[in-house]
Parts: C-alpha cells; structure tokens; sequence
C-alpha cells in the first residue's frame, strides 16, 4: 500500500470514504447529489464548507451551472498548473472575489490585477526574504511567552478561547514585528473590528450567488463599515506618525519595521513606489491576512494536536530537545512540528478557495472552458480529495515527513496558494506557527470541555464555529504532564514503517 500521503494520480481507483470519517477531524459530510438553488442560497449563506458534493471530492473537474455563470471546480494538479503558473495570464481575478473581498483591500497585492499587481508584487517580495523573515523570529518568542505568561499566572485547569487567545497573540507579533508604533488603536479594538469584518465579508450573500448588479444593496456588507471606519482610523494614524518620526527614527539609529520597507518600498524594474492608496490597502492586508491566517493555523494545529497523544508526545520531545536555540535557529530544529503545522492547513487550509475567471477559451482535465468561465480552486476539497491522498479525512503529520512530503505534487497542495500570485507572508506565517506551537506544547496540556463539538466554519478562512474554548494545565519543569495523556477520539497513527520515526 502507498504511504499514508499524497498519491497524485488522478486515474487511480476510488476508496470508499472511510466510515469514520466527518466525525474526527470534524468536517461536514458531502452531499450525494447537488443542492437545490433555495437550500444551495442557504446553505452558503450559513456555512459554505457544508455545500460541496460527494462528486468534488472524486472527480478532477466538476462543471456546473450557476445564476451568475458557468463554474468548473478543478482537482487536477495538471490542470491547477495551467491555471496559476502556465496560462496565468489567461485566468484573472473575478468580479465575485473582488466585491466579497470589499473596498479595503481593493489596490493591495490580494486584487490588484496586471501590470500595476506586478510591480507591487515585485517591489513587496524584497519585504519578505528569507533573511528578513527569519530576523523577526526573536519578536516571535517573545510575544509567545507573553501569552504563555497570562497562562501560568491563571489557576491551572482555567479554560481559554484558544482562537481569541491566538488572534491576541498575531496581533502582538504583527505590533513587534510590522508596527512598531501600534496601530492606532486598542489591539482588542482591533481584534474585534476584523472579527466583524471577515464575519461580513465571509459570508457569500444570494444577491452575488443570483448575478444581481454592484447597485443593488448587499446588507451584510454594511455592517463592514463600522469595521472599515476602525481600519482607516488605525491606518492614518500609523502613517501619519510614522511619516512625523521618519527623521528622528533615522537619526536615533532606530531599527526599520516592515512598515519602513512598505513606505520606501520600490519596484526594482520600474523604481515606482506605492501610492497612498496602495499604501493603505496592503497595511489592511497584512494587518488582516497576517492576523486571520496565522491565528486559525494556530488555533486548528493546537486542537488536532490536543486531540492525539502519539503527535503530542513527538512534538513535545522535539521542543524540549530544542530549548535553548537560538530563536532564528528553532524553526529548522522543529521538523515534526512543522509537519503538525502543514498537515493541520491540509486539513484546515487558511485559504479555502481560489477563484479565477477564464479571458479566453482553454482545456483543462480535458474539459472545454469557455470565455467567462469561472474557475474555482478550493484548497479545501483539494486537500481531501480522494483520487490525491490516502485517506485524505485522517489526521497524520507523517504525510510531510522525509520522502513523503518530497513526492507531494506542489498543485495538490496549496494552503497558500501557488505560482506567481503564492501568497507573499507564507514563510512568514509558518514560521510564526511553528515555534508558537512547540512552545506552547512544551509549557502546557489543552483539553476541551467534555461532550463539546467543534465545528469548521468558512468565513473567507476556516475557524471553529464559536471559538475553542479549552482548559491549560501547566507541565512541569521536564515536560511532564500534569496526569496521563488525554484520550485519542479516534485512532491517528500510521502502519509502522511509513514516514520517518
């Protein structure tokens, strides 16, 4: 039998679905059959991670039909390819991604289109090197023992939302990291505004599903405003001072913050800075992609890690193994954790779909598309599909371990995207995870209150449906748990021999 990891043929044999799949890692079951347009309205309005089919998940294109156009889902790495790398220039962004996404980010690098996205991309890419990326990591220990501090100091046993506490935490990294001067606001005043604003923004509205025109009022989008008016607040007053301390900051010798490199940021071919408007659209970008992403990857890593005692045995070994490195240093030692971090954004990807709208006509996994086809990539159903991965609904790291993750196809596996429009924080984010998660599983046990679901709700990225809330127990000084390992709510490993040890 193949290893517990990718398979990436798309001719194999199906497997039936596993029984006990949907029941652990929650996900919703698929539907035998499409959605009726009433309950399909519904249905994305609620939840849209609840309207996929059996069919998304076997077949490499599905074709269907919608109010606003003809839509192909597409599995087929082959066909993946074309799409984001090969005939890049053929798919562009679609009206519907643009109007979900709102006026905020409308000039930033998320949707900015041809030659003006290019010269962003080009001049924003010297922000997130390598090297850059790594000198942040010591602000990222530093802002995880902050909240490992509040932890310790609260009765052992208290409960925590994990994905509020994940959310203060990213906020913090963003603070010590891109914004040295704050942002302008309360950072719970923040948290909250893009709370409602993803809350807004997420769900799909019927008058979009329907093809209604830009005119006719979308309600839920009104209740972005408020959210909005927080953002423009926090985004003119970090301008605004960061412009009135240039001379001092440069004059104390002051460390730049990414926010310097975005204000001086130039495009290497053309020499052309931001204006103010992109300016103001990538700061909302990061602030928002660099909080959302980050904090749910965090959030879903700790409770599936909650979840198997195996996985959390293996990382707490290697994190205690890797106490005392220097902070630029840990990531590379915390293989099996970052194995943790990718198999859990397989299963729970930050990004949840990837929709492009076809200029001209072009084949993919033998199918004809045509002019004005909307083509949808949803890493979600990619993760999960049942021609690329054995199976695909099971919790097991081991899948980006060694060989295995080597022979992963890289268009079967996009939580950040991929080809020219990858997303530009993605090694940042990682980064951030990994050493949060082996710190945190190093200081502490979570449980989650007895009898308590959690569910994956889509809302632009994937969150657990009310939060996690989950209890902290202190471990001692050697790692020890505070009593014998939590319960397994279903059986996680591999046979022996697949993947390394």
């Amino acid at each position: 039998m193949a290893p517990l990891g990718v398979v990436g043929d798309m001719t194999r044999s199906l497997q039936p679905y596993e029984e006990s799949e949907g029941d652990w890692p929650p996900a919703p079951v698929p539907h035998e059959k499409p959605l009726a347009l009433p309950a399909l309205l519904a249905t994305l309005w609620r939840n849209p991670l609840e309207a996929w089919t059996r069919a998304h998940f076997e077949e490499p294109i599905v074709m269907q039909k919608a109010p606003f156009g003809q839509v192909a889902v597409v599995s087929d790495p082959a066909a993946i390819r074309r799409v984001l790398i090969e005939n890049f220039d053929n798919y562009k962004k679609d009206s519907l991604q643009r109007r979900i996404l709102g006026a905020a980010m409308r000039d930033g690098l998320l949707t900015s289109e041809g030659e003006r996205w290019r010269e962003q991309r080009r001049a924003l890419a010297q922000i997130f090197s390598r090297r850059m990326v790594t000198s942040f990591a010591p602000a990222v220990v530093d802002a995880v023992e902050s909240v490992a501090g509040r932890w310790r100091s609260a009765p052992d046993g208290a409960t925590h939302d994990i994905a509020l506490e994940m959310g203060r935490l990213t906020l913090d990294v963003l603070v010590r990291t891109v914004f040295s001067d704050g942002f302008g606001e309360d950072p719970d005043t923040m948290r909250a505004a893009m709370q409602r604003y993803f809350e807004a923004i997420g769900r799909i509205d019927p008058f979009d599903i329907l093809g209604l025109p830009d005119i006719a009022p979308r309600p839920m989008r009104w209740s972005a405003w408020g959210a909005r008016r927080v953002f423009d607040r926090a985004v003119d007053a970090i301008i605004a001072k960061r412009t009135a301390q240039a001379q001092t900051r440069a004059s104390q010798g002051v460390s730049p913050d990414l926010l310097d490199f975005l204000l001086s940021a130039r495009d290497p071919q053309s020499g052309r800075g931001l204006d103010e408007r992109e300016v103001r659209s990538n700061i909302i970008t990061f602030i928002a992609a660099g909080h959302e992403t980050t904090s749910n990857v965090l959030t879903w890593s700790l409770y599936l890690l909650s979840c198997s005692q195996e996985w959390r045995e293996r990382v707490l070994e290697e994190a205690l193994a890797a106490d005392g490195a220097a902070p630029e240093e840990m990531e590379s030692r915390l293989p099996i954790t970052r194995a943790v971090i990718d198999e859990s954004v397989r299963l729970y990807p930050p990004l949840v779909a990837i929709s492009r709208q076809a200029i001209a006509s072009d084949i993919l996994a033998g199918t004809p598309i045509e002019p004005g086809t909307f083509v949808v990539i949803a890493p979600y159903i990619l993760h999960r599909h049942h021609r690329l991965w054995e199976r695909p609904g099971t919790f097991d790291p081991t899948r980006f371990l060694g060989d295995n993750k080597r022979a992963i196809d890289k268009c079967a596996y996009l939580p950040f995207g991929v080809g020219p429009r990858v997303c530009i924080g993605a090694a940042f984010a990682l980064q951030e995870a990994t050493i949060a998660l082996a710190r945190f599983t190093r200081d502490f046990e979570f449980e989650s209150p007895p009898g308590r679901r959690v569910r994956p709700l889509h809302r632009v990225t994937l969150k657990p449906e009310g939060g996690l809330p989950m209890a902290t127990f202190r471990r001692g000084a050697s790692g020890s748990s505070r009593a014998p390992a939590l319960a397994t709510p279903a059986p996680l490993s591999t046979a022996p021999g697949q993947g390394e040890s």
